[in-house]
């Protein structure tokens, strides 16, 4: 049992040390900024205790001898050496906060890059609340290395060497009984890192916990709201909030014992020195420098000697915490095999697509699409039809390359996507969702996106075509007008209009409308069928379509079951099959008639 335990902790200390060194390549591009906080920092560590024994040669030798002139000297020297060492620190300080937020910068750019290359279905499967503490919150804490990390330890290990030996130099016997009480402090700082490292890691465990539940019912407060569920969730709510608070209180609880403590010891110390230098001095034992001096020296040192004792503790915390946070996140942007994998090929996309013999699952053999094949034509619609879960929308997702298929191929001018550059493919592809998602901002933002090439001219052309001008024109701001998170600010139909026009003016070779129109009133998808035609005219679409009256000039109409082929061919050719279609069909004719008014009947 002890040999497992010793394999997993020299494990974890090589681990430690090979993360360490990855943060400190980060600062690589920074090296001018470590180099003098590291400069800086054994400086002041050398320094500093240089102060105390100008403050014993004052008391010892100037002012016993009564050299006002030497005394002048000495109180100058050591007045020049605070102002010194107070530079050297806020030098320090600001140049390890300058490197600190650099690494955190460009790591935070790293982290959001590799966020958004990931696979659609390592996204889905992952609480949204993780990628944004991995991005923030971990990330942040990461800076505290470089603050408070090695580079700060190592200036106080180099303090202490140095007061020991001012400290033996002067007197080692004085000295043997300060130190009779390092090992109670060595001790407790143990105790406290050890328990602080487990406290701390269950907080960074609940801050996730506690975003991605956040995050998640926030974005799904409608569905809560409607269902009533406000009492239910915000119980499972405080019980997060609740282990989220008792996390930090036992981080806190620690620190809280802790310093008191070192305090104590500290105390200890200083009485030792005085009752051991004092009960020398009028014994007239006085040797090797032991003198009232020596004692005011000594206990300065144990405020010099204990505190960056004391801190080791909090700062090997803190940078232990910034090497459990960096190994977070380099293991997200380590896995590449969650990323899209792109094709170098970037040729002229004039819009065939065909689908050979196509399996694919979104868990393993559940299939969704099983053996699937069909041919769009340049220029050319085809609609997709069927029930729910027939496999509509998968293929829209694998057109894109949102997911990957297990089988088959797909391609495009008879080029596998896989081949194709992944940029260059999604650039020559618009899709129009159901769901319709707009960002915080203007209108005119969200149609071009924040493309520095799109003028306001052709959003302007865009809106108008598909019919959007008119509702933007009568909004305050017009296309300044602020849309907020998700566009709650809009109309389903004005969100539908809006991802109509950012369609249409990236201009785009293929099409893909998934559902667009169901979720839009009469009159506002009899607005938009014309806008539809124009953005269809001479590209190739594929119409994913819940009311089966908006497809019957589609070149080709495939009937989905289950992910296979059911039925295929033209409206006309499918109505006179009598099949699946042609039922799907009157039914929906049926149950149109019959939610219309009396009078129109």
């Amino acid at each position: 049992m002890s040999k497992k335990a010793d394999n997993r902790s020299s494990s974890g200390k090589a681990m430690d040390l090979k993360l360490m060194m990855r943060i400190y390549r980060l600062a690589s591009p920074y090296k001018t900024y470590l180099y003098l906080a590291i400069f800086l920092t054994l400086a002041y560590a050398v320094t500093g205790p240089v102060i105390p024994e100008l403050i014993k040669r004052a008391i010892d030798t100037d002012i016993q001898n009564k050299d006002m002139e030497g005394l002048i000297r000495t109180s100058a020297l050591i007045f020049g050496l605070y102002l010194l060492n107070t530079l050297m620190m806020l030098l320090r300080t600001w140049f390890s906060a300058i490197l600190a937020q650099n690494v955190v910068f460009d790591l935070r750019n790293r982290v959001y890059r590799y966020i958004t290359r990931l696979k659609l279905k390592y996204i889905d499967r992952t609480p949204v609340g993780t990628y944004i503490t991995r991005n923030v919150s971990d990330i942040q804490t990461v800076s505290d290395f470089f603050t408070e990390g090695a580079v700060t330890i190592s200036g106080d290990i180099l303090m202490i060497s140095v007061i020991m030996a001012f400290m033996f130099y002067t007197d080692w016997k004085l000295t043997l009984v300060t130190l009779s009480v390092l090992p109670f402090l060595l001790l407790a700082a143990y105790i406290f890192k050890e328990k602080v490292r487990v406290a701390f890691t269950e907080v960074r465990q609940q801050v996730q916990r506690l975003n991605a539940f956040v995050q998640e019912h926030i974005t799904g407060m409608q569905i809560v709201q409607i269902f009533n569920r406000e009492s239910t969730e915000e119980k499972r709510f405080r019980k997060i909030n609740q282990a989220h608070r008792d996390a930090n209180i036992r981080s806190v609880f620690y620190y809280a014992v802790f310093f008191p403590v070192v305090e104590i010891i500290t105390a200890l110390a200083i009485g030792l020195i005085v009752w051991y230098g004092v009960h020398t001095v009028i014994r007239s034992e006085i040797t090797d420098g032991a003198s009232f001096g020596a004692i005011v020296q000594f206990i300065m040192y144990v405020g010099m000697f204990f505190r960056p004792v004391r801190q080791i503790a909090d700062r090997f915390n803190s940078m232990q915490m910034g090497i459990v946070s960096a190994e977070r996140v380099f293991k997200l942007i380590d896995n590449q095999e969650n990323l899209e994998k792109s094709g170098d090929l970037k040729p002229e996309i004039k819009g065939r697509i065909e689908f050979d013999k196509v399996w694919f699952a979104y868990n393993e053999d559940e299939w969704v699409l099983k053996d699937l094949s069909f041919q769009v034509k340049e220029g050319k619609t085809l609609a997709l039809v069927g029930a729910t879960g027939a496999g509509k929308s998968s293929v829209v997702n694998l057109i894109s390359r949102f997911y990957d298929f297990s089988q088959g191929e797909i391609r495009i001018d008879g080029i596998p996507i896989q081949d194709m550059d992944i940029t260059h493919l999604r650039k020559n592809t618009s899709v129009v969702l159901q769901d319709v998602f707009l960002f915080s901002g203007s209108i005119l933002d969200n149609v071009k996106l924040f493309n520095p090439s799109m003028t306001d001219e052709e959003v302007i052309a865009a809106c108008k075509a598909v019919g959007a001008h008119g509702f933007i024109e009568k909004l305050p701001g017009q296309y300044q007008y602020k849309v907020m998170e998700r566009g709650a600010t809009l109309s389903v139909g004005q969100r539908q209009l809006i991802s109509f026009a950012r369609a249409l003016a990236f201009d785009p070779r293929i099409l893909i409308l998934d559902e667009a129109t169901s979720s839009i009133d009469s009159e506002t998808e009899a607005l938009i069928q014309q806008a539809i035609a124009l953005l269809m005219k001479d590209r190739t679409s594929i119409v994913i379509a819940h009311r089966l009256s908006t497809i019957q000039k589609a070149d080709e109409i495939v009937v989905l079951d289950k992910g296979r082929i059911l039925e295929q061919g033209t409206h006309a050719a499918l109505m006179a099959k009598e099949g699946a279609y042609a039922t799907m069909y009157r039914s929906q004719f049926e149950m149109n008639q019959a939610d219309m008014p009396d009078s129109v009947n």
